[in-house]
């Protein structure tokens, strides 16, 4: 059935090249006849130029001169060119079985119907859909038109942009849901998952094609981690798209391989991994086989851009269910690394600053080498700090441990210059904010480091 629609549609893009062939084409206009009109354009903007006083007499009388010789020598040319192709119904009907044909000849070979048209992101949590058709179900168009007003009149909020790019990305909003991640990372959020999530928009928005400036980022967020799922997808995606088949399946492989055997990802994979199989000629292998499932997972970053825009007392008891849940499960599997670093995004949507510090801190016992784990618990300790206060010596050391390793991370030269500068070390704060300056792209996100610079300018 899909062939045959495929081959209808064919034919219903030839429409305007059969109608010539079957009612014979129309003489066109030829050539003067545009000079024609040109000309005559010309003389008619001449007289206005002469009656604005833009141009003398004698000049205008000169130029139109010119202007009518031109257009006395286009009258010896025809004004149209007779067609060159007769009426043809035969050629037409075989113009119709051969594109029809192939088209579905060729859907045949290469097509995959199956293939969902979602990021790999939205894939990973089915859950989704069921949250979104819950008792708690919250207007994603409102809650993104909610978030856009709240960054209008702050536009510094790294963790609003954020969420505003996953809440448009939730809408398939590409656009607007990759801009939001781009002043993420300009403001800071440039750890792993943040890196994947924007290079995954951008081959939305390029409808599927991993572009290199998405590729970039997929590289620096494995650079950050390696085992980023995202990432390595999209990577296998951008190999097969580079005519390596046997590189992309290698990689798809090793990502199911690494996935939990009920992972909804694997299918998905699988299918990948025969479509390259297929269009490379080369046998299809089966999929590589999973880890065992994993415990049960707790809240994921949709349920926290959904809950974040409920009425406060509806958000806390969706989310204290979910993390009462997550924590009980994580007593018995303590080494579940995805469940503590979920458990403390719901403490800090819960405003438990302390509980989610804690929660980090315990994934950083089992990925002790993650940067990004670190700025985790630094935003949160940063999380409603006043002017007044002083800055968390805890979030200095942290920011320190991740410099030795990162040291042009955006966050960690932010947020020492602000501390230098609240700590009345100018010029410590003009090196920092000068450094960040130069990564960054023109416009608002280097318009505000310039104006911090502006505040600790040198006498």
């Amino acid at each position: 059935m899909l062939p045959l629609l495929f081959a209808a549609v064919a034919v219903v893009a030839l429409v305007p090249l059969l109608l010539p062939l079957l009612r014979g084409p129309r003489g066109v206009a030829a050539r003067a006849s545009y000079d024609r009109a040109v000309y005559r354009d010309q003389l008619e903007e001449l007289d206005r130029d002469v009656a604005r006083g833009l141009i003398q007499d004698a000049e205008a009388a000169s130029a139109r001169l010119e202007i009518q010789r031109r257009l006395l020598a286009t009258d010896s040319e025809p004004e149209k060119v007779p067609p060159r192709l007769a009426r043809s119904p035969i050629l037409a009907a075989l113009l119709v079985l051969v594109v029809a044909g192939g088209a579905a000849g060729v859907y045949l070979q290469l097509g995959a119907p199956t293939l969902p048209d979602e990021p790999y992101a939205i894939r990973q949590a089915p859950a989704n859909a069921a949250i979104a058709a819950g008792d708690n179900h919250v207007d994603m168009s409102e809650a993104a038109a909610r978030l856009a007003e709240r960054l209008a009149s702050n536009p510094n909020d790294a963790q609003g942009w954020l969420l505003y790019g996953r809440t448009e990305a939730m809408l398939n909003q590409w656009d607007k849901a990759a801009d939001a991640f781009r002043h993420a990372i300009a403001l800071g959020q440039a750890g792993p998952q943040v890196q994947a999530g924007y290079g995954e928009m951008m081959v939305m928005q390029a409808q599927g094609i991993v572009t290199p400036a998405a590729h970039d980022a997929f590289v620096a967020a494995l650079k950050a981690d390696p085992k980023s799922d995202v990432a390595r997808y999209y990577m296998a995606l951008a190999a097969g798209q580079a005519g390596e088949a046997q590189k992309a399946i290698d990689q798809l492989q090793a990502l199911a391989a690494d996935l939990p055997a009920d992972s909804g990802m694997r299918e998905e994979i699988g299918k990948r991994v025969a479509e390259a199989a297929r269009q490379a000629g080369l046998p299809v292998p089966k999929l590589a086989e999973g880890k065992p499932p994993e415990a049960a997972p707790g809240p994921d970053d949709a349920a926290m851009a959904s809950a974040a825009q409920m009425p406060e007392a509806d958000r806390k008891a969706m989310i204290s269910g979910m993390v009462a849940k997550l924590a009980a499960s994580l007593a018995d599997n303590p080494n579940d690394l995805d469940g503590w670093m979920r458990l403390g995004r719901a403490y800090g949507v819960l405003g438990e600053r302390d509980k989610s510090v804690d929660a980090y801190d315990h994934a950083a016992t089992l990925k002790p080498n993650d940067p990004e784990i670190k700025l985790l618990v630094v935003e949160t300790l940063l999380t409603g700090l006043q002017p007044a206060d002083p800055f968390p010596v805890r979030a200095v050391a942290l920011l320190r441990q991740v410099q030795l390793v990162e040291p042009e991370e955006p966050t960690v030269l932010w947020y020492l210059g602000v501390e230098a500068a609240r700590e009345g070390h100018q010029a410590e704060a003009r090196g920092y904010w000068t450094q960040l300056l130069a990564k960054l792209p023109a416009g608002e996100d280097a318009d505000m480091v310039k104006a911090a610079l502006e505040q600790v300018k040198a006498p």
